[in-house]
């Protein structure tokens, strides 16, 4: 059960409304994590319109996906594992490329080195070394893509960290954590 109140869209604050009326049209409902966010507007203000920000990046539905699975069983966050398994698959992932995607894994190249970029931040808090930077750069990654990989990072653990600190309750289908 939720730690704090779960609000129907309509019991929401009436500054997350004009939010929460986009994420229905985008969804065809609103999820939980989006409701329970709701509750500051500012929050979810930021949160949405860095997903619409993201989402128009460069590096794409699929990519973004993968590394969001990975990130989120790394940081064991059930919720957002299950959220983004399910649009890996709306975005064309298969459930094998998913299932590795949540090992920090790819047959990709240029997609492995995104994973482990992503999960080298995770894991030591921002504090990658110069040949981190370099590995992913030389993968095909240019500057600009390596700051969004660090901004898709960044939103990932907004999500994560909503989802685990407040117990939301998965609105989607569960996918079995392996971190």
């Amino acid at each position: 059960m939720s730690r704090l109140s779960l609000p129907d869209v309509a019991q929401a604050p009436a500054a997350s409304q004009p939010a929460l009326q986009e994420i229905q049209k985008a969804f065809g409902a609103v999820p939980a994590m989006f409701r329970t966010v709701s509750l500051s507007p500012a929050a979810l203000r930021s949160m949405w319109g860095s997903f619409g920000a993201l989402g128009g990046g460069t590096l794409g539905a699929k990519l973004g996906e993968q590394l969001a699975v990975a990130i989120a069983d790394r940081n064991r966050c059930e919720y957002c594992l299950a959220a983004h398994t399910a649009l890996g698959g709306k975005a064309g992932l298969s459930e094998e490329t998913l299932a590795k995607a949540q090992q920090g894994q790819s047959d990709d190249p240029r997609t492995a080195a995104a994973l482990a970029f992503v999960l080298k931040l995770v894991d030591k808090r921002g504090q990658v070394s110069q040949a981190d930077v370099q590995a992913v750069r030389q993968a095909g990654f240019d500057e600009g893509q390596v700051v969004e990989l660090i901004a898709v990072t960044a939103l990932n653990l907004f999500t994560n960290y909503v989802n685990v600190a407040l117990d939301v309750p998965v609105d989607f289908k569960v996918v079995e954590l392996t971190a």
